[in-house]
């Protein structure tokens, strides 16, 4: 996952820094009043996200599949740890069931 993030950050950053540099250039339109740098942020995470979407896919699919197993992993934990309870709970209920007995009898 941290992979995946880094690499989604490398590549907003070339976007930010060919924005900035088409921008300063005159290619590119500046922002209205002071929001220039606003405006080359939103401009480059507008171009990122599709490069991203697109050039980060296989990545981006193991790290899903890293978050599943881990999941996965997490279910299976809360499951056996559930199952504990009830076996404890069980026990002692059937202990008490006994010593309730033996209190009467």
């Amino acid at each position: 996952m941290l992979r995946y993030t880094l690499m989604r950050l490398g590549i907003f950053a070339g976007c930010l820094v060919v924005v900035w540099a088409l921008v300063h250039s005159g290619l590119a339109p500046r922002g209205l009043g002071d929001s220039n740098g606003l405006w080359i942020v939103l401009l480059a995470l507008l171009i990122s996200a599709p490069i991203s979407f697109v050039v980060l896919r296989k990545e981006r699919d193991r790290a899903s599949e890293g978050i599943v197993r881990r999941v996965e992993r997490a279910k299976a934990n809360l499951e056996a740890n559930r199952s504990q309870e009830d076996v404890a709970d069980d026990s002692a209920r059937a202990q008490g069931q006994a010593s309730g007995q033996a209190q009467t009898s």
